[in-house]
């Protein structure tokens, strides 16, 4: 399945028991040697009396991790798609929370992603070292960086600013002149690798181009630059809005598709302070695969 390009192999855990390798996951997820995905998603039963399923998300390299809204809206269709549940409005608990999601038509879906968390023990971040600037009612941190080259092949310093937040899973959203042109594979991976987020985090690079539309794209953990990101797109327009660049309602171009990210006001009502997201879903293809239980290294080998 896809939402928006984002692409996922979605597994029932409900009818059978899936208990899986990091290995085995990181094959499943492998375009050479397994079927391709960016990330895997799980549909488990519910471990508790108040959710429908249990949601788990394992990124491209094997690793589980806290959430992925793109999958997210992926899971209504497959469950709906696969008879576990004729519901347009379900509640799943996450490693780290509960959302709900709710079926608008038969590929669109909106998903309540929650409250944005700027805690930095909860991220985690450490930015005791950084130095921070203000803008608007949002904290840039000074990154620096050493990924470019001279003339003389040395490395050259390089500074970012980020600014940080959780949307169930770690951010950092640096704006940019021009996103389709910005070095996301060099930034992106040197960004991951501070030692500030020790836990990792998916970088974000926002382009704006007016209040109502930004161009963005993201370079996720363990899974590298995906086509469209609905975490780092609610992450994005978060930090737009705080910095005082956007609109409370946006619509976010990624080279998969647009998604439209609302960022509800605190009003008092039910949603007061929640992001919400909606987009497209599409399934693919369906179909079953025999896992070696034992794998031998299917990475792609050097030539002697």
């Amino acid at each position: 399945m896809h939402g928006a390009g984002n692409d996922f192999v979605v597994i029932d855990g409900v009818r059978q028991v899936i208990e899986l390798t990091t290995q085995q996951w990181e094959f499943l997820a492998s375009r050479n040697f397994g079927v391709g995905a960016d990330q895997i998603l799980l549909v488990e039963k519910p471990s508790q009396a108040d959710v429908d399923f249990n949601y788990r998300i394992f990124n491209a390299n094997g690793g589980e991790v806290e959430h992925c809204g793109n999958g997210a809206r992926c899971f209504v269709r497959f469950v709906n798609e696969q008879g576990l549940s004729n519901k347009s409005q379900l509640r799943v608990k996450t490693i780290n929370g509960v959302l709900t999601l709710n079926r608008i038509d038969e590929s669109r879906v909106q998903v309540d992603m929650g409250e944005p968390s700027f805690d930095h023990v909860k991220l985690p971040f450490d930015p005791k070292t950084l130095i921070s600037a203000n803008q608007g009612d949002e904290t840039l941190w000074d990154i620096p960086l050493s990924y470019a080259t001279d003339s003389l092949g040395s490395a050259v310093p390089v500074q970012v600013h980020a600014s940080v937040s959780s949307m169930g899973n770690p951010h950092a959203v640096i704006q940019v002149p021009h996103a389709a042109t910005f070095p996301v594979g060099f930034v992106g991976p040197a960004v991951q690798a501070r030692p500030e987020f020790p836990a990792g985090v998916n970088v974000g690079f926002m382009q704006v181009i007016n209040r109502q539309q930004i161009v963005l794209r993201v370079y996720e953990r363990g899974s590298g630059e995906t086509i469209a990101c609905g975490t780092g797109a609610c992450a994005a327009v978060v930090s737009g809005i705080r910095r005082g660049l956007l609109d409370r309602t946006v619509s976010v171009i990624t080279r998969g598709g647009a998604l439209e990210i609302q960022w509800v006001p605190d009003n008092h009502s039910n949603l007061a302070n929640r992001v919400l997201m909606t987009g497209p879903t599409q399934t693919v293809f369906t179909g079953e695969i025999d896992i070696p239980e034992h794998l031998q290294n299917f990475h792609e080998q050097p030539l002697p």
